[in-house]
């Protein structure tokens, strides 16, 4: 019998990839939105086609491991790293939205729609206390449906859409809150990336929050009175505050305990770098503080060379594996204790 050929480094690579990967096309789509936002179109579109091309890459992996590989897929459903898939989708609709592709939107949110249920449902169940930065994904695969449904509502005039967004804000909120009951705050000084989404939950509620003022009309008829549009207003940018605290508790203690090694959750960082800054320059706009954009637009390159280092990190570790192996122990990647090595960002033991 002949002897298989070995595999080549990127389809080795590629099969121990972890759900988490989600997050690379959730931080490179939200930085195509703020790029868009601040008028760095070509930029913007050049971000837009590489998250793209990551999206259908993982959906075809998604579909291979549902078709060929069930109890793989089923372990990884049950995980919030599932979730990025949810986000990833409402990222990049809410980007086409802008680009007048509204069929194309309205489909993602439809997709991103039909696995929302299962997938939160089956995340939930799965939770326990002392979780990682990863038990907020709940959160932001919600705000994700609402933000996208809001744009949309807002583009169509849809009243249902905006009315169902409005909902989703909410219980995207009431997520928060539970997740916040469930993280281990010792991530802060010792997590591998993932803690950063603590903040970025906030700052995409803040975003969808933004997107529903924004979406408000006579036609959609949000609110039953002006009281309701202004507690909307007050807790947007309620978010908005607490979101860019969280941004400067992160950093400082990413400068007193620094993680300078590579982990493929380090995208769990770029991404809520980049929605703070998109949350900032859209609360800038939907509740009509100007000087917001200055400091948003500041965020917004601290999110691109956020982005630009992970990116140059996770290429670096590629080239330094073997044909045919995994990372080598001194690549970068980065395990907590009782982690499994190549694990998704969900893998932790209760202490």
């Amino acid at each position: 019998m002949p002897t298989p050929a070995p595999a080549s480094p990127l389809r080795t690579w590629w099969s121990q990839r972890p759900p988490t990967a989600g997050a690379a096309v959730m931080a490179t789509g939200i930085l195509s939105v703020s790029l868009h936002q601040t008028g760095y179109e070509t930029l913007s579109r050049i971000a837009l086609a590489l998250a793209c091309a990551a999206w259908l890459a993982l959906a075809g992996d998604f579909l291979a491991r549902l078709l060929w590989d069930r109890d793989r897929w089923v372990k990884e459903a049950a995980t919030p790293a599932a979730l990025t898939a949810i986000a990833a989708t409402t990222v990049l609709g809410t980007r086409f939205t802008a680009l007048g592709w509204q069929p194309l939107a309205k489909a993602l949110l439809a997709m991103a729609a039909l696995l929302w249920p299962g997938l939160l449902i089956a995340v939930v169940r799965h939770s326990h206390r002392r979780m990682p930065g990863a038990v907020f994904l709940g959160c932001v695969a919600t705000q994700g449906l609402a933000v996208l449904g809001a744009t949309l509502a807002a583009s169509e005039a849809t009243a249902w859409l905006a009315h169902t967004a409005l909902v989703l804000f909410w219980l995207g909120l009431l997520l928060y809150a539970v997740a916040l009951t469930r993280f281990d705050l010792r991530q802060v000084a010792h997590g591998a990336g993932d803690h950063w989404v603590a903040g970025g939950a906030l700052a995409i509620s803040a975003l969808a929050g933004s997107k529903l003022i924004a979406a408000d009309s006579a036609r959609l008829y949000l609110w039953n009175d002006d009281d309701d549009s202004n507690a909307l207003r007050t807790v947007t940018v309620a978010l908005l505050v607490l979101d860019l605290s969280w941004y400067a508790a992160l950093l400082i203690a990413e400068i007193a305990w620094p993680r300078l090694r590579y982990d493929v959750r380090r995208w769990a960082t770029a991404f809520p770098m980049g929605m703070t800054a998109a949350a900032a320059l859209s609360v800038a706009s939907a509740v009509d503080l100007p000087w917001l954009k200055t400091p948003g637009e500041v965020l917004l390159w601290i999110a691109v060379a956020a982005w630009l280092t992970v990116t140059a990190a996770a290429l670096r570790t590629y080239t330094r594996q073997d044909p045919g192996t995994g990372p080598r122990p001194d690549a970068g990647t980065r395990t907590d204790p009782g982690t499994v090595p190549g694990s998704d960002i969900t893998s932790t033991t209760q202490r």
